[in-house]
């Protein structure tokens, strides 16, 4: 729903992208800063902390479609085409309803020289779409997994469960307005439809308000959010879970929860898209001659692979179907391990294949002539 904050705030510059961003873009965005100022990577900066709440609450107007156009229509009219905004303006709007009546023509409205909008009964509006992030293990990103999230945010009141009315009582259709939410305020030659002073719009009242909640229906609490992390999930990756985030109002549906996934890095192996990467030591001698090795996998067991004879270190091998579940190929990279110690045996042994060893390749590849021996 539309908040008098949305004319103070310019949530584009706040995600660092133009108003006509794509909604690609917008998410981008958000996913970059999110991660830049997440609480986790900033711990103790109560800068970084209060950024981080400033880019989510950007996201879940401008991020979300319906929100958006909402907030693009109410500042379009805010900054002029009505004349202007604000007590004192000398514009066709004295307070924020009045401007919210002309955009969205259900918080209000008004009529005059025989046409224009009439008041209309509050809409219900989908609830406030929360943001939180999740921790993964590699091996869990890769599988799949469920876990159980803790969701800090706006919720149904767990007393009245969302009605406002203390338990045993309910809400009931405001006298003064007659369930509209809205009375007519004369102004000249204008009659306005504002908020109705009585139920603050809602069109009810509670005489009986919940104590827990104070009437308001929702309560800032934390609670657990059951999530399917589906297989092969992606660093930044955002995850929305339906209808479990704030609550809507005047009847509207809950908003959405937006997980943000973030992956710990494996010991081992690496991923490049849908392929998985590994380095594999090998000796110099395993090189040459070539040999089979046994490398582990991710989720468990092993695969086997054959090195050729004469592989050079930084070759990269492909065994198909072993990388992200099963859509990718694992990419095994040789390389070749140089001992820091021999033995006197292992000197002597190479010394002799290093007299066999042909070096004529890398000269005329370096342009190097071969040293000639003296001749006495």
């Amino acid at each position: 729903m539309a908040q008098r904050e949305w004319l103070e705030k310019d949530y584009y510059a706040v995600l660092g992208v133009a108003q006509d961003a794509s909604s690609e873009e917008i998410k981008k965005a958000y996913k970059k800063l999110a991660r830049t100022y997440h609480p986790d990577a900033n711990p103790g900066d109560a800068d970084a902390e209060k950024r981080f709440k400033e880019v989510g609450e950007a996201y879940g107007v401008v991020g979300n479609d319906q929100a958006r156009a909402e907030y693009d229509q109410l500042r379009r009219l805010g900054a002029g085409g009505f004349g202007g905004f604000g007590p004192g303006s000398g514009g066709g709007f004295g307070d924020f309803e009045d401007l919210l009546s002309a955009v969205l023509g259900g918080a209000g409205g008004f009529s005059g020289g025989g046409g224009g909008f009439g008041p209309r009964t509050a809409r219900p509006t989908k609830g406030r779409d929360l943001a939180t992030d999740v921790h993964l293990s590699f091996e869990d990103a890769l599988a799949g997994v469920r876990t159980t999230l803790r969701v800090r945010g706006p919720g149904p009141c767990e007393t009245c469960h969302g009605s406002g009315a203390a338990p045993g009582s309910s809400p009931v259709t405001c006298a003064q307005c007659g369930g509209r939410g809205q009375v007519a305020v004369d102004q000249g030659p204008f009659s306005f439809a504002q908020p109705c002073p009585t139920c603050g719009g809602r069109g009810q009242t509670i005489p009986n308000p919940c104590g827990t909640c104070k009437g308001t229906g929702s309560t800032i609490r934390e609670r657990e959010l059951s999530l399917r992390i589906p297989a092969g999930i992606k660093e930044g990756a955002v995850i929305r879970a339906p209808r479990r985030g704030g609550p809507g109002q005047h009847g509207g549906p809950p908003g959405d929860v937006l997980v943000t996934v973030h992956v710990d890095r494996h010991p081992l192996f690496g991923r490049k898209g849908n392929n998985l990467t590994i380095e594999v030591p090998v000796t110099f001698t395993e090189a040459a001659l070539g040999t089979k090795l046994t490398v582990p996998l991710p989720e468990g067991g092993t695969t086997t692979i054959r090195i050729p004879s004469g592989t050079s270190s930084g070759r990269t091998l492909r065994v198909r179907g072993k990388g992200v579940a099963g859509k990718g190929d694992l990419l095994v990279t040789v390389v070749v391990d140089v001992p820091h110690k021999l033995t006197k045996e292992q000197k002597k042994l190479l010394q002799k294949l290093g007299d066999l060893d042909d070096t004529s390749v890398r000269d005329h590849r370096l342009g190097v002539a071969a040293p000639t021996e003296e001749v006495a």
